[in-house]
């Protein structure tokens, strides 16, 4: 696979011309159990020294996961909900906690406890919106439940949604969702990181949330696993910052 980096990295040397710094984090969602995938995801980040914050899915996963995580120390586990279920009306897009519905502030509860028995300290308290959807109703109850950081998909509208949260979100998914389920193509990959990177630099995006890097590493492709390597190799020489939400949460207390 030949990718052309040119507009990446002339856009990341204009921040580093500028004395700017790119945050980066890097999210991976729908872990349940220990896999080959799994352990190729450890690997990659611990050759990028980058960590990965693991969405775990509370209700599915097992002690397999836990013992591949202990193993692991830059997987960081957070909570993706409680089951993964679709609970959208009829004709809307699917979301768990995208709509008000009974029994959400136990669920929220419910993933908590389950990760922390898995985990222990290693546990954020950070939740991760199934399918990256969640209605503002459910605020309150994230908040109650002790979730410090939120985190869905495109730039955040703002950095703290409800009192006592953070919104943290990511930008950048390598994976055509709606088509092959392979790999996008490189240079729209590429074409759309560096205009979100200038928005960043011109101040009209929020440099102060980390840029996310969404990945789901059950379901890569060798081409998906190869890009991601590359990708946020790049972004790092070029002067990226790593800025795990273990510091945000640091930088609040």
């Amino acid at each position: 696979m030949t990718i052309d980096w040119s507009p990446l990295r002339r856009e990341l040397a204009q921040w580093r011309s500028a004395g700017m710094v790119l945050p980066l984090w890097w999210r991976d969602d729908d872990a349940v159990t220990a896999t080959p995938a799994l352990a190729q995801l450890a690997t990659l980040s611990r050759d990028l020294d980058l960590p990965v914050h693991l969405a775990v899915i509370p209700a599915f996963a097992d002690e397999t996961l836990a013992a591949q995580v202990a193993d692991a120390p830059l997987l960081i586990p957070t909570v993706h909900g409680w089951a993964h279920e679709n609970h959208a009306p009829a004709g809307q897009k699917k979301a768990e906690f995208g709509h008000p519905r009974p029994g959400i502030a136990e669920a929220l509860a419910r993933g908590r406890s389950r990760l922390d028995t898995l985990f222990g300290p290693r546990s954020l308290p950070a939740f991760v919106a199934p399918w990256n959807r969640l209605h503002p109703d459910v605020l309150p109850a994230l908040a109650q439940a002790g979730y410090r950081i939120l985190s869905t998909f495109t730039p955040r509208a703002r950095p703290h949604p409800h009192s006592g949260l953070i919104q943290v979100n990511t930008h950048i998914d390598p994976i055509d969702w709606r088509g092959t389920r392979g790999l996008v193509d490189p240079a729209q990959i590429i074409a759309h990181t560096v205009r979100h990177l200038a928005d960043r630099r011109k101040g009209v995006a929020d440099n102060a949330e980390p840029m996310g890097y969404l990945t789901h590493h059950l379901v890569h492709s060798p081409d998906i696993w190869c890009f991601s390597r590359a990708f946020l190799a790049e972004l790092l020489d070029g002067g990226a910052r790593s800025t795990p939400l273990t510091h945000i949460l640091e930088e609040t207390e």
